[in-house]
């Protein structure tokens, strides 16, 4: 017997998550029209017919698995300070900005080899000092396997994500590793082509190998 209905669920395929929405009637033959959505963008795909048998590929987006709230420093703000923030926020790195614009990155392994194992003191040293610059960034509409495969050849773990000179979110190794099974065939993909650095190393042979 057939069902007229709409309903909105999330369903898992072939390693890809979709948001569902379907309308009209549905039965043994499956749905009479759905939209298919990716969890975050905006992409829309129309199908006449849809049955359990049928398979959409829609690629996954940065934007899909970045972190939206990004905490940032001053890029003149002493390192002692950024210290501070990144144990208010329990993260690990931080973003360097100067008038609102992203400028570099300072994360944790910069604070022990260019501050402490130089012997330089933090409440004098500045970000802008010790931050990797420039910064390699994302585009939010980048395809996540081309996100993972540019930290790979920059020898990165995270990414800023960046739309019309704005900083928008952040994405790590991490976020990617665990986002989706598909990812990880992708990673592993990637790492037996490269020689990562021990950093990444770290994370790939957690969520990979």
């Amino acid at each position: 017997m057939l069902k007229n209905y709409v309903s909105v669920t999330t369903k898992l395929v072939s390693g890809f998550f979709f948001l569902i929405r379907a309308h009209g009637f549905a039965g043994e033959n499956g749905y009479k029209s759905i939209d298919v959505v990716t969890l975050k963008s905006t992409n829309v795909l129309m199908l006449d017919e849809y049955t359990s048998s049928q398979v959409v590929a829609m690629s996954l987006k940065v934007e899909d698995a970045m972190i939206d709230d990004v905490v940032t420093v001053d890029a003149d703000a002493t390192v002692k300070k950024a210290v501070e923030l990144m144990n208010k926020n329990e993260i690990g790195c931080l973003i360097a900005v100067r008038s609102g614009k992203a400028v570099g990155i300072v994360t944790e392994r910069d604070m022990l080899s260019r501050v402490l194992g130089m012997a330089r003191d933090p409440e004098r040293t500045k970000v802008s000092e010790i931050m990797s610059s420039p910064l390699v960034v994302a585009d939010p509409q980048m395809d996540l396997e081309e996100a993972a495969r540019l930290m790979f050849k920059m020898k990165v773990k995270k990414l800023p994500v960046v739309s019309k000179g704005d900083l928008v979110g952040l994405l790590t190794l991490t976020d990617i590793a665990r986002f989706q099974p598909q990812i990880i065939k992708i990673l592993k993909k990637i790492y037996v082509k490269t020689q990562p650095p021990k950093r990444m190393q770290k994370v790939v042979d957690y969520y990979v190998v």
